[in-house]
């Protein structure tokens, strides 16, 4: 199969959803020989956090001179971004081959499970040294939790997100998160509440695994990433790559070298953030109101799918600018929040396409009401949208799984 006909097979299961269980995954790995079990890896769960850290671990293992293989879900603009090896997005032939063998080898499979299979074959067969995956949804019955114990694993940050599937309360997230521990395994914490790790801890022990937290940890002197949050990121980054054996100086290198595209990044006067539940619109809040930016000088760009809070971020993020534009992401099988419900809310315009939202604030103005930040919020996929259009990049279809 052409990368083009691969991608459509693919995107036909969509419709399967995101399958909370791990035994077709485990069946299509032993189809396969156990590609899962060729290197190894640092596990990463938790709401918030989780692809920062695995960004971070990933530049420190190749400040170390380690061969990398990184697998994070979902893209912003292409698919290949989700396999990296490298640091680098598998190339358009080389992912026709996995997703073809992927297909094939599980008939059954989700969409994200042959995601998974695709990059556990792709890490097997480059040989890398190592392998950090991103937990997909939970981690329990996540496909990515088919792996043996990993070499290091964490949980960052927990959230109220997708709490149709991971239960209505932090302590049901958390408990579902805790579900990657493994006999002998010892998982960092990033910051949480006292009733919450408590949670995390009695699931770990059940499981045979402890928990160890960063608090007091140092800050690494640099930080790649922007916001008070990524310190906190960094920390348990830190820990991990000490416990794949990195150096001091590796570490330090790979934090202050880590990029990660749709976190904090500015392209010009844009700031592209993929906060998508409260949690991160409220750290992207105290982010904009550290720059000073007054609301008269700032817009929002801002939408969200249709079963987020979006009233929650939208008051988080409102406040801070007087322009607001809002915008449904486009190509999502879960729909988007509506407009006039958010206009009713916080007063904006509506745009009906993420192109014509930032053309608005694109257009010179000669005046002081020109924004000189506009911030992009509320979805992933309207952040890949963005840089999308911003930077003229090719886009695959966008998939919040």
């Amino acid at each position: 199969m052409t990368r083009a006909e691969a991608l459509q097979r693919l995107y036909a299961r969509i419709p399967f959803g995101m399958r909370l269980g791990l035994d077709a995954m485990g069946e299509a790995c032993t189809r396969m020989d156990h590609p899962e079990r060729a290197f190894p890896t640092v596990h990463v769960a938790g709401t918030n956090g989780k692809g920062s850290v695995c960004a971070m671990v990933e530049s420190i293992a190749r400040a170390q001179g380690l061969k990398t293989g990184l697998y994070t879900s979902p893209h912003l603009c292409r698919f290949a971004e989700r396999i990296r090896i490298g640091d680098e997005p598998i190339d358009d032939a080389r992912l026709a081959e996995l997703l073809t063998a992927s297909l094939e080898a599980g008939p059954e499979l989700s969409f994200f499970e042959v995601a998974t299979l695709a990059a556990f074959l792709a890490f097997r067969d480059a040989r890398v040294d190592l392998a950090v995956m991103e937990v997909g949804l939970g981690g329990r019955f996540d496909a990515t939790n088919v792996i043996p114990r990993p070499r290091a694993a964490a949980i960052t940050r927990i959230a109220l997100d997708h709490t149709d599937r991971l239960g209505p309360t932090l302590l049901h997230i958390a408990r579902e998160k805790a579900g990657i521990a493994k006999p002998g395994l010892d998982i960092v914490l990033g910051p949480m509440q006292a009733e919450v790790r408590a949670a995390i801890d009695e699931v770990a022990r059940t499981r045979g695994a402890t928990t160890s937290t960063v608090k007091g940890f140092a800050v690494p002197s640099a930080v790649g990433l922007d916001g008070e949050h990524q310190k906190d990121n960094a920390r348990v980054a830190a820990v991990l790559g000490e416990r794949i054996g990195a150096s001091p100086a590796a570490l330090r290198e790979g934090i202050a070298r880590v990029r990660w595209p749709g976190r904090l990044e500015r392209i010009g006067r844009f700031l592209l953030d993929a906060a998508h539940n409260p949690d991160g619109a409220q750290a992207l809040a105290r982010y904009v109101r550290s720059l000073g930016v007054p609301p008269v000088a700032a817009a929002l760009v801002f939408g969200t799918l249709a079963d987020k809070d979006w009233a929650s971020m939208l008051d988080a993020l409102a406040p801070l600018a007087a322009t607001r534009v809002y915008v449904a992401p486009h190509g999502t099988a879960r729909g988007s929040a509506d407009a006039q419900a958010m206009q009713a809310r916080h007063a904006g315009m509506a745009a009906r396409s993420t192109e014509e939202a930032l053309s608005r604030l694109r257009t010179p103005h000669s005046g002081p009401e020109e924004p000189t930040l506009v911030v992009v919020a509320g979805s992933i996929v309207l952040v890949g949208e963005a840089r999308s259009v911003l930077l003229g990049l090719p886009r695959d279809p966008p998939v919040a799984l």
